[in-house]
């Protein structure tokens, strides 16, 4: 039974499988020649391995980054990393994990079947990390067997909805459609940075409008300025850590030469990526139609973060040194209250910190990516602060959850097990669930997309 389990959950948790199946549902439910269901459904898992493909070259060149900083500024403390912590929990909690991932995901289209929050959440990887999480402060907090696996999966299926709905206002901002959801836990940063840009950015440009002298035209291509910014970052932190620190990470190689690569690579990841990106948008928008028809009616994908990179480019570069320069100098208040130390995580700055500044940007420009990004960044390292206490012996750990959507999560659901019993949590959940049902039968119905035009 276990196996099948773990069969079944490592489909799940593979975004480019469980996405390639959607698409497969959906173009079979359209009645597609055979001919367009293979390449629909072929390319849609083609472009999320392109993706998961840059991933993989980027982080390659973050992980020496966030190194060569600790090295060079002799700190020490908690390096937030989801897959770290997933990794420490899976072994006690892996059961409880699988269960509410499968069952949450069932519940999320039950959700978006009959509640107002349309989107269907397809991150796979990160379902399975929020369940984990779920699973660790429920079991902690004293639920067990049948009565964890549905509090559980109810609970993973209203966030799956919720989060999405939340950022489709200023996704749509970013995008400048309807088509396409964003389903990525660190939904709470990337509002904030929205609402901010929303707040400070009247008048300023956006990032992608560049005055530059003829000579320097060559800076518009975003591969080119992103190699030339990193290198920066890299000469200065690898001549801050020294040669014989840099001679461990490289082999041997030249700690300039070395600092060189690493930065390209960072850029050549980022391309990579956004090649990706168009696969997958070409594909599953019309994909998902079919699907959402059959199953769940005018329903959206929540898609992962990196499909908002294409539509601002520089921002990417911009929200990531500014959510990280947020998390440095959070980390010197950390410091200066003699609280936890919680380390600025190179990987989860990058990628929420550069959605972050696009969406800073689309509703600010640059004031608002700069700005909003910080505020991220200095969310991202307070949040964990006050995760910790609520993980039980896993708060014990060198590492937590990092996207701002774990901390609010964790937050609110472990000090809500600090204050109600089992029974009251349930009724909790539940009573939210049906409140929605509810609204979405009762309540005035919204104007839709086509009435309006």
């Amino acid at each position: 039974m276990d196996s099948i389990l773990f069969f079944i959950l490592d489909i799940l948790k593979v975004p480019s499988v469980l996405v390639g199946l959607i698409a497969l549902v959906g173009l079979v439910a359209q009645k597609k020649a055979l001919p367009d269901i293979i390449k629909g459904t072929v390319k849609t898992i083609l472009g999320f391995l392109v993706l998961s493909g840059g991933a993989t070259v980027l982080l390659s060149s973050l992980t020496p980054l966030g190194g060569m900083f600790e090295h060079a500024f002799n700190v020490q403390g908690i390096i937030p990393n989801n897959e770290a912590i997933v990794s420490m929990a899976i072994e006690k909690y892996g059961t409880a994990t699988a269960l509410i991932m499968a069952f949450g995901m069932v519940a999320n289209i039950i959700v978006a079947r009959f509640t107002r929050l349309k989107f269907i959440f397809l991150t796979g990887h990160h379902t399975f990390y929020m369940a984990c999480m779920i699973g660790v402060i429920l079991t902690v907090a004293g639920f067990e067997g049948v009565q964890l696996v549905f509090v559980g999966a109810l609970t993973l299926g209203l966030i799956m909805a919720f989060f999405p709905a939340i950022a489709h206002r200023y996704m749509r901002q970013v995008t400048g459609s309807n088509d396409v959801g964003f389903g990525h836990f660190g939904t709470l940063g990337y509002v904030l940075a929205g609402a901010i840009g929303q707040a400070v950015g009247k008048g300023s440009k956006s990032t992608e409008e560049m005055d530059l002298p003829k000579n320097l035209s060559f800076l518009r291509d975003s591969s080119i300025s992103i190699s030339l910014t990193m290198m920066v970052i890299y000469y200065v932190l690898a001549i801050a850590s020294g040669s014989e620190y840099v001679s461990t990470l490289s082999g041997g190689q030249h700690y300039l030469v070395y600092a060189t690569i690493q930065a390209i690579t960072f850029a050549a990841g980022v391309y990579v990526i956004l090649q990706g990106v168009r696969l997958i948008l070409a594909e599953i928008v019309p994909a998902f139609t079919g699907f959402s028809e059959k199953l769940v009616p005018d329903a959206k994908p929540a898609l992962d973060c990196p499909i908002v990179f294409p539509y601002a480019p520089n921002a990417v570069l911009i929200g990531f040194l500014a959510s990280f320069a947020g998390g440095v100098i959070s980390l010197a208040v950390l410091g200066q209250l003699n609280w936890v130390l919680i380390l600025p995580g190179v990987v989860p700055h990058f990628f929420c910190g550069a959605t972050a500044g696009v969406f800073g940007n689309a509703t600010g420009g640059r004031r608002g990516a700069i700005i909003g990004a910080f505020a991220h960044g200095v969310l991202i390292t307070f949040l964990p602060v006050f995760l910790l206490p609520v993980l039980g012996s896993l708060g014990f750990a060198n590492t937590t959850f990092s996207d701002a959507d774990f901390g609010g999560v964790g937050i609110v659901l472990g000090y809500m097990a600090q204050v109600f019993n089992k029974d009251v949590i349930t009724a909790i959940i539940v009573g939210l669930f049906a409140l929605l049902v509810a609204y979405n039968y009762f309540a005035k119905k919204p104007v839709t997309d086509t009435e309006e035009q």
